[in-house]
């Protein structure tokens, strides 16, 4: 399995603030991997740098190309989502599409009108006759005709409603993913997309502070309902984070036995939410 990005002591200052302070990981080819952290954790510069949008200091490496010296030629493999609201208010659905069939050699116009078929949009319609969940629609119809290798997502689903949400990552599974995409993404709204995740990066303070498989997860983190008279036992096992529920402290472990966790009580794989909350504990207190 190949990289498809590789960083080695990503710095980024901002006057007297790191956004970046040493980020290091990779990104596999094929995958689906969370970028997640805190308000102003990095997440945002990370994706900066590896859109050649920022300058910073270390080594950077996207399919095989340095963002800072050969920004053009990566721009032919890889695509973007933000916050859609970047769209011009006077552009029309087909002048979308033939401004992106200009300028993106990858650009596939047949497949772009095939998924607008499925929705409410027709070609003389204007951007800001759309809701925010139309304009989504159309910039997931652009993205997705394009044969990109690596697709950057920012917070692509904020302010949509749920139904809108759970459109949008269906049709990115269906219509967009396979062996040959990689996908990043960066949301708030975790329990969102764990389903889909391949991969986790947990970015705090411009650090990397997990960078694992889903399958890694369930293999390395346990989370026990310890009952209340093996409470003591389950504390010398140092715990990574507690919590209570009904009455009974739910306790997180990082590589402990499983079979001498079972002894306390009922156990279960975290969820990426509680994993995260348990790994941010610092940065949220």
């Amino acid at each position: 399995m190949s990289a498809i990005v590789t960083a080695n002591k990503l710095v980024k200052q901002y006057g007297r603030q790191a956004a970046l302070d040493g980020a290091s990981f990779s990104v596999e080819a094929g995958r689906i991997v969370g970028l997640i952290g805190p308000n102003g954790s990095g997440k945002t510069t990370t994706l900066k740098a590896i859109l050649g949008l920022t300058q910073f200091q270390g080594e950077l490496s996207v399919l095989g190309l340095d963002p800072r010296t050969q920004r053009e030629e990566l721009m032919n493999e890889v695509c973007f989502i933000a916050d859609v609201a970047i769209l011009p208010r006077w552009l029309k659905v087909k002048d979308a599409i033939d401004f992106v069939e200009g300028v993106h050699p990858r650009f596939d116009r047949t497949k772009a009108e095939k998924y607008l078929a499925h929705t409410k949009l027709k070609p003389e319609m204007k951007v800001k006759a759309m809701s925010k969940g139309m304009v989504v629609q159309l910039h997931l119809a652009l993205v997705m005709a394009i044969d990109a290798r690596l697709l950057v997502l920012d917070e692509p689903t904020l302010g949509l409603d749920i139904l809108y949400r759970k459109q949008f990552y269906q049709n990115l599974l269906e219509d967009y993913f396979d062996e040959n995409k990689t996908i990043l993404i960066t949301t708030h709204q975790i329990e969102e997309v764990e389903h889909i995740l391949t991969d986790l990066l947990f970015i705090e303070n411009g650090k990397i502070a997990l960078a694992a498989s889903m399958d890694e997860v369930s293999e390395r983190f346990t989370e026990v309902m310890v009952e209340p008279q093996f409470a003591a036992a389950a504390n010398a096992l140092q715990p990574l984070s507690q919590r209570t529920v009904f009455g009974k402290p739910v306790m997180l472990f990082d590589g402990a036995d499983r079979a001498q966790l079972a002894n306390f009580g009922e156990l279960r794989t975290p969820s990426v939410a509680d994993l995260f909350v348990a790994t941010m504990k610092g940065s949220y207190a």
